[in-house]
């Protein structure tokens, strides 16, 4: 009960479907094979689900470099590539190490473009994140997926979820200390 209601607020820029001309997934994790993480892959997942319903024209990917002469960003690509999403409408975003880099980036990517602008993240990140993007500059609307609010309805899952849930609040207020939201 407590997981949803502080999910609840985490959340609470919206649930939504949102579509636009420019869909922005962030990235998350790697493993240490260089194959995307659990977090980048359910990323990479709605990503992919956010493609085929078919009203984006571009995707920008943004995550740095994490060794191997690769970026985080080219792994979730490559993952798109393999699940039908066309090499040409990618647009890759390589310099981020954090939400706050992913968004100040990926505002100076697409600072000019015109056309609706989507955040995709997870219900645990959505809010820092579209708040990290909207201090920046860039408009986004957020589009969500339920991550942490889908793992609680298993109880033996309680106890991570608390500590995640923790570790984003910190992470928001310590974003909201450096003036970074």
């Amino acid at each position: 009960m407590a997981v949803d209601l502080w999910i609840g607020q985490l959340s609470k820029v919206g649930w939504t479907e949102s579509d636009g001309d420019i869909l922005i997934a962030l990235t998350a994790d790697v493993q240490p094979d260089g194959l995307l993480g659990f977090t980048s892959y359910w990323r990479a997942v709605y990503t992919v689900r956010a493609w085929r319903s078919g009203h984006f024209k571009k995707i920008v990917v943004s995550g740095g470099y994490m060794g191997m002469n690769r970026s985080l960003a080219s792994v979730f690509a490559e993952y798109l590539i393999r699940s039908g999403v066309p090499a040409d409408v990618i647009v890759l975003e390589e310099r981020s190490a954090s939400t706050h880099e992913n968004a100040i980036f990926t505002t100076q990517l697409l600072r000019n473009v015109p056309g609706k602008k989507v955040l995709l993240t997870s219900d645990l990140h959505i809010l820092r994140a579209t708040k990290a993007f909207l201090h920046e500059g860039l408009d986004v609307t957020p589009r969500t997926f339920p991550d942490v609010s889908k793992a609680a309805s298993n109880p033996l899952n309680r106890f991570n979820l608390m500590i995640a849930l923790a570790i984003e609040t910190l992470k928001l207020g310590y974003y909201y200390i450096r003036g970074w939201i």
